[in-house]
């Protein structure tokens, strides 16, 4: 028999894992609902047309595809072969595959908008918490299944609402306790990049190679600009481009030197201009390394990484001005971001920044010493539960020992003992766990105990 084991870059969550999550997710969940963001769920899977020449073509090769079922048929094995040596080689055949797990929330979002658009209420905000699949190369912080969290807005052009985001990351991030730098760019200051470069039709090129400029440095960036077909003058633009440094004030300066000339450039500025000016937060800072490689982003755009700790962007998002267009209902703006929980888990972690509530499932362990007092103490223990308390009763009856160790392990604060003498005196000893400290109170008071209260050192007789 095999040994049992996961699909590389996929794990398991155990209860304890399970409770820091939920408290990221919760975290992020009130503030999406404070600003007045609605909850959606899209199915994991999506038509592959839906999903393929979206996320431009270091996305497309990342996308998780479906093998079609009902391949049963003994005299379609020779046919279906073949159609598997052309998705072998990187071609998509509908009698092998139609299907693919969503790469992320935002094409399975657009898609809703454009199917339902009749019957929503714009502009329409929504946030979306669901697991996404990537066909990538696992490593520390990237992994091939993840959780994210979206919020977005369609229906309005206000650049308001783009300072809303901006305002959003930086309350999350700030309930979470992690120190973030927010960076923003805008893509119209790019396609003017592509513009001064005289090469609009390289913007895709261009965005990709720059998008890269943290994981492989200035010098393959460069290099890979001139294996996509970028002349000497043209890259030392860009290479211009990606040097500008200083305050947002001094950036947005050398910015306006650069391409300030440029229509779409000086759009772009302005509107960066007014989300910095407008959003509270001082941790937003213009990057106009920032490119966010996905084609569907036309204004501003944003990307969240954590001070402190190595390790990638930990958010992301922008404007998108017509990606309902992409499924036939155009002229419907929008802009959204994204939290990655995964690495968001992980850096609360390494900074160890998860409070020591969270930690705690069940309060109250109930022994369980014979039938007759285990019977008063599931009666107990229900009555606990009604008033959401978490409780349990011991399995069995066993030794002290054994049950104590249970609670210990499972970090149970609290033990309520009932045993002979309680039995027939109609109390229970009670036991905080941390201290030793014990108490001992009439079983009819139990529901109404203030387990939090200063307690009386008492001994088990």
């Amino acid at each position: 028999m095999s040994k049992p084991g996961l699909p590389q870059g996929t794990r398991d969550f155990g209860a304890e894992v399970v409770r820091k999550r939920n408290y990221i997710f919760n975290t992020i969940k009130n503030v999406f609902e404070l600003y007045g963001f609605q909850p959606l769920e899209t199915p994991a899977m999506e038509n592959l047309e839906t999903l393929m020449g979206k996320y431009g073509e270091e996305g497309d090769k990342l996308i998780f595809k479906i093998l079609n079922n009902g391949l049963d048929n003994p005299s379609k094995h020779q046919k279906a072969k073949e159609d598997f040596e052309k998705v072998l080689e990187g071609k998509n055949v509908p009698g092998i595959t139609e299907r693919a797990l969503r790469y992320d929330l935002t094409i399975p979002f657009a898609r809703y908008v454009a199917m339902n658009h009749g019957q929503l209420t714009f502009p329409y905000k929504r946030y979306q918490m669901q697991p996404v699949w990537r066909a990538d190369r696992p490593q520390k912080g990237r992994y091939r299944e993840f959780y994210q969290c979206d919020a977005d807005l369609v229906g309005s052009n206000s650049l308001l609402s783009d300072v809303e985001f901006a305002n959003i990351y930086a309350d999350v991030f700030k309930r979470l306790g992690i120190d973030v730098e927010i960076k923003i760019n805008n893509r119209k200051i790019l396609t003017a990049l592509a513009e001064a470069c005289g090469t609009i039709d390289k913007l895709t090129d261009i965005t990709v190679a720059i998008d890269k400029l943290d994981k492989i440095g200035i010098d393959k960036v460069k290099e890979e600009l001139s294996q996509r077909g970028l002349n000497g003058d043209q890259v030392s633009i860009i290479e211009k481009y990606l040097s500008i440094n200083g305050s947002n004030v001094e950036r947005l300066s050398q910015l306006k030197n650069l391409l300030g000339e440029n229509i779409t450039g000086k759009k772009g500025i302005e509107e960066l201009e007014f989300v910095l000016l407008a959003a509270r937060s001082s941790q937003l800072t213009a990057d106009f390394t920032l490119a966010r490689g996905l084609n569907y982003y036309t204004g501003i755009i944003f990307e969240v990484k954590a001070k402190n700790v190595s390790i990638g962007s930990i958010g992301g998002g922008g404007r998108y001005d017509d990606l309902t267009g992409l499924f036939g209902v155009p002229n419907i703006p929008g802009v959204g971001i994204s939290f990655g929980v995964d690495r968001i888990y992980d850096v609360m972690e390494e900074l160890k920044l998860f409070p020591e509530a969270i930690y705690t499932g069940t309060k109250v362990l109930f022994f369980n010493l014979g039938e007759a007092e285990s019977k008063i103490a599931f009666s107990l223990m229900q009555q606990l539960r009604e008033n959401n308390i978490s409780s349990e009763l011991f399995h069995e009856t066993a030794k002290f020992d054994k049950q104590f160790k249970y609670a210990d392990k499972k970090n149970i604060p609290f033990i309520v003992i009932i045993g002979d003498k309680e039995l027939r005196e109609r109390t229970c000893n009670i036991k905080k766990l941390a201290t030793g400290e014990q108490k001992i109170i009439k079983q009819d008071e139990l529901v109404e105990f203030d387990w939090e209260k200063n307690w009386i050192v008492k001994e088990i007789e």
